[in-house]
């Protein structure tokens, strides 16, 4: 059964609500995606095109000469690929889910590309940005709380 879940770019203007029928998702490595992320990787959710409903449609780069991304224009966040014809999906990032907690990577793309470095980093150091007195303090100042 699918669920209705909703998502968007940091500053809110780009909005959109998705039926996602399972928790699969999976992180594409390509340069293609590491160039338009500045990123190792980027986590993608593939769902049918149809049952995405823009409440405030993004803009759209063409990456390549057969495929296009979405971003907000206003913040610059990444929230999607598709492409230009030929396919009934699209993919949506996790990042711009409201709620991405649901999502599990279930394979790998563009491995020719991983830097297997940042795959498995469980051994390192972990640190909360809630517990970073100059960040805090900056947010406190600036906003006088935490961002969501």
């Amino acid at each position: 059964m699918a669920e209705t879940m909703t998502g968007g770019c940091q500053c809110g203007r780009v909005r959109y609500a998705v039926a996602v029928y399972d928790n699969a998702a999976y992180l594409c490595h390509c340069r293609m995606c590491q160039r338009a992320t500045g990123g190792v990787s980027i986590a993608f959710k593939n769902v049918n095109r149809a049952d995405v409903t823009w409440h405030h449609a993004p803009d759209w780069y063409a990456s390549s000469p057969f495929a296009k991304r979405a971003f907000c224009r206003a913040c610059g966040t990444p929230i999607g690929f598709a492409f230009d014809e030929g396919s009934e999906t699209m993919d949506l990032t996790i990042g711009s889910f409201d709620d991405p907690a649901r999502f599990v990577p279930a394979h790998h793309f563009g491995a020719e590309s991983i830097h297997e470095a940042w795959l498995d980093t469980r051994d390192l150091p972990r640190y909360r940005t809630d517990e970073h007195k100059p960040l805090v303090d900056r947010w406190m100042n600036t906003l006088g709380k935490l961002p969501d």
